[in-house]
């Protein structure tokens, strides 16, 4: 008799009895869920990532083109073209360049990101933050100084909140 579907074999008789057939080891299979057209596969497939864990403290420069998950502890400056993500309970003062952030834990330092910060409901900035894009959730805080959506050109005629002396004086003319 086939059990699953393992072939069926004949059972042996000796002396009267009945032996059963070896058994065989199954194979485990894992189901992968089939990818669904047009959706981003993971991050970690599309472009590495790196992780430091909760029970990791780190001090120093961290630079690169991948992204970044930060649950531990973190001082210096991170400099990355990709994503950083910085998980509820992570405590950083550091100094932060990247694509986009998205703080759920504490920060002390100041953020630059080339597109978007997320400031979650349990994140907490103490700093400034530059951003073309800024999300806010209820619940975060901060004590800083803000800019968003302004473009690179248009960031650049402003110093400190204040227009150049040579913009003004050429509108005054």
């Amino acid at each position: 008799m086939a059990i699953w579907s393992q072939p069926a074999q004949e059972e042996h008789k000796e002396n009267g009895r009945v032996e059963a057939p070896p058994a065989m080891p199954q194979p485990h299979v894992v189901a992968t869920p089939a990818p669904v057209p047009g959706a981003r596969e993971s991050s970690a497939r599309d472009r590495r990532e790196s992780v430091f864990g909760p029970g990791v403290t780190i001090e120093g420069k961290i630079e690169g083109d991948a992204d970044l998950r930060i649950a531990g502890k973190f001082k210096g400056d991170i400099q990355i073209k990709g994503d950083l993500n910085i998980e509820k309970g992570a405590h950083l003062t550091a100094k932060i360049n990247a694509a986009t952030v998205t703080l759920a834990g504490e920060l002390e330092g100041n953020i630059v990101a080339s597109s978007q910060v997320r400031l979650l409901e349990s994140g907490q900035l103490i700093g400034d933050l530059k951003a073309t894009t800024l999300t806010v959730a209820a619940g975060s805080r901060m004590r800083g100084q803000v800019e968003f959506g302004w473009s690179a050109s248009e960031t650049a005629k402003f110093v400190n909140g204040r227009a150049h002396e040579s913009e003004k004086n050429t509108a005054a003319i």
